[in-house]
């Protein structure tokens, strides 16, 4: 699959991964070509680069994200295939639009932390969504109360899916 990464001096670098049989992950960036085996531990990303080893800490929620290793911090705005169509195609929304949270990428919906007239400030942890088995905990962007929940835990979503309306 395509990824597009895309940092705020405006530079955009595509990155196509390959899941290899071995659950290796074969990676193209800027016609350098890496073997990925990544893990989750601790919150924190762990990935062998060929034997060099890189941790992540990822902060935010996708398709906007900032991340940590040794002593950079960085953000980037990074977005597949699909989610570039489906954004350009409802005119560059997604994820938290102005008041309607939704689903950054296909997957399955773990955990709904709100309810219906909950009020929620921004930051708060809405929804957690399960894609590629990774967790993607998403937050309110904005204070205010919860309007409409679209979905219930164990749903299955669709990139750009209502999940969670907020007034």
């Amino acid at each position: 699959m395509r990824y597009f990464v895309k940092f705020p001096s405006g530079r955009e670098v595509p990155v196509d991964l390959t899941v290899l049989p071995s659950g290796e992950i074969r990676a193209e960036v800027e016609g350098r070509s890496f073997t990925i085996d990544a893990y989750d531990h601790q919150g924190a990303v762990h990935l062998d680069l060929g034997g060099r080893s890189v941790e992540l800490w990822m902060e935010g929620t996708p398709p906007e994200v900032g991340v940590v290793t040794s002593s950079r911090r960085f953000y980037a705005r990074v977005e597949n295939e699909r989610l570039r169509a489906l954004s350009s195609v409802q005119g560059g929304k997604s994820g938290g639009g102005e008041g309607l949270v939704t689903s950054p990428m296909p997957g399955r919906v773990l955990k709904v932390l709100v309810a219906e007239g909950d009020e929620i400030h921004a930051g708060r942890p809405l929804v957690v969504v399960e894609a590629m088995k990774m967790e993607n905990e998403l937050a309110s962007t904005r204070d205010g109360r919860v309007k409409k929940v679209y979905v219930t835990a164990g749903a299955t979503v669709e990139g750009g899916a209502k999940l969670v309306e907020i007034e």
